[in-house]
């Protein structure tokens, strides 16, 4: 690659991102701060920001009314939602997956950071960290966000002063580090002043790391999908049946991971049955190659009995089957996750009956101990279940694929979403457990 492709790869590359901070941490002024300051608001919605700063009696424009609206919807009941914000600047696009910071809506952090390749967490500079600033740290270590972000924010109302930023990060640091983080890049800003958010603050000449903007143009973002198993889940059976293709059969899909090839011998699960790629389609032509996350059209040797639901793989690389799954999961429904709870299980394109057989643990996020056998899970708990499923799953450690490892378990009478679970041992090192240092980042 050339010195021209790779300014043009870094240019045009994407990072998804989520915020997360308690309440009154002022999550909605730094977001709305980097879109101010980063020249992505557009010029009437600053003007109508400008109007109602006056009108309130501001003398300056209040950037949090940029997401106050949004606010107000989830208010109103939005509880499983998640704002997003699309911005770009010369070096990088974004997608901002704005999260609420009521304890309530914690959920919704599950949602927002649960394809996010980065978080930012804000903590008051004058409160430190708090209970609710260890659940947002927990949850981006139990869905491996592969970048932390400490923003310690209005630092103006501290004085500037190295000496309140320094504990706080020290003690988020050893917090995420007990959850198996391997890094934390801690920020210290205002803000409502935008002190390095986008530019460098004059105040804090004792700082000498880069702002909010800077760090997340360079956080490494881009990964081979030649590194992973291919994993392709069967969306829809292609079959036209017309004079122009009598015989045609394809398998419609997203993969996963990894790559596929023609001439690749796969496994189907779960019925274990194995074939070899003859042809791929992808935007209505054949191509000899494809990789995540590419949605393309398979197509098979051999006429095998596949639908919606099943997992096309690599014969050398196939994932296990089971019908017992141990997982960590977030609650996120208001009604409790029970032992004896029959619900359905979703995973990837898979739907399938399972039965809660246990809830070994449920996490105290104070101290990162076990509650052993607390019998249930409330809204926004972290803790372990035993799953009995009534047809064979293929899934992967959620450590080994975000994709595959994940799935949701929905209530069967109306369809609500009621847990986000991660297959197998979710947290990279294990709550309370040290990291190891002999590990450079996380095994995706």
């Amino acid at each position: 690659m050339t010195t021209t492709d790779t300014t043009t790869a870094a240019a045009t590359s994407l990072l998804r991102f989520a915020t997360a901070g308690s309440v009154d941490d002022g999550k909605s002024t730094l977001v709305g701060r980097l879109l101010h300051d980063s020249k992505s608001v557009l010029t009437d919605q600053l003007e109508a920001v400008e109007h109602a700063s006056r009108s309130r009696g501001a003398s300056a424009p209040d950037l949090a009314l940029l997401t106050d609206g949004l606010r107000a919807e989830r208010e109103q009941g939005i509880t499983i939602d998640v704002a997003y914000r699309y911005f770009a600047t010369p070096r990088r696009r974004f997608i901002l997956a704005d999260t609420p910071g009521h304890v309530q809506y914690t959920r919704n952090m599950v949602t927002g950071a649960s394809t996010a390749q980065a978080a930012v967490v804000l903590v008051d500079a004058r409160n430190g960290v708090v209970e609710q600033t260890r659940r947002h740290a927990a949850v981006a270590a139990l869905l491996r966000v592969p970048h932390l972000i400490l923003a310690v924010n209005k630092m103006d109302l501290a004085g500037y002063a190295e000496s309140v930023f320094a504990p706080i990060a020290a003690e988020f640091a050893a917090y995420a580090g007990s959850l198996g983080v391997p890094e934390v890049t801690a920020i210290p800003v205002s803000a409502l002043a935008g002190d390095n958010v986008v530019t460098p603050s004059p105040h804090m000449d004792w700082y000498g790391g880069p702002t909010v903007l800077e760090h997340l143009e360079t956080v490494p973002v881009v990964t081979d999908p030649a590194s992973e198993p291919a994993r392709f889940p069967v969306q829809y059976v292609i079959r036209p049946r017309t004079a122009t293709h009598p015989d045609y059969r394809g398998y419609a899909g997203q993969i996963a991971s990894g790559v596929l090839r023609v001439g690749e011998q796969v496994t189907v699960l779960p019925s274990g049955r194995t074939s070899t790629i003859t042809g791929i389609d992808a935007l209505g032509s054949s191509v000899d190659v494809a990789w995540a996350p590419q949605s393309v059209t398979v197509r098979l040797a051999d006429d095998l009995d596949i639908s919606r639901g099943d997992l096309i793989a690599p014969a050398a690389s196939a994932p296990a089957t089971t019908r017992d799954v141990e997982a960590t999961v977030c609650h996120v429904a208001d009604r409790p996750l029970r032992v004896g709870d029959r619900v359905l299980l979703k995973h990837t394109t898979r739907t399938v009956k399972a039965l809660v057989k246990a809830v070994p643990s449920r996490l105290t996020l104070d101290d990162l101990s076990q509650h052993p056998e607390p019998g249930r899970l409330a809204a926004n708990d972290i803790g372990r279940v035993v799953l009995r499923t009534a047809e064979p799953l293929a899934l992967d450690p959620y450590a080994g694929s975000r994709r595959t490892g994940s799935f949701l378990l929905i209530d069967p009478a109306d369809g609500t979403t009621l847990t986000a679970g991660m297959a197998g041992e979710a947290f990279a090192a294990g709550p309370g457990k040290p990291s190891d240092d002999s590990v450079e980042g996380w095994d995706f």
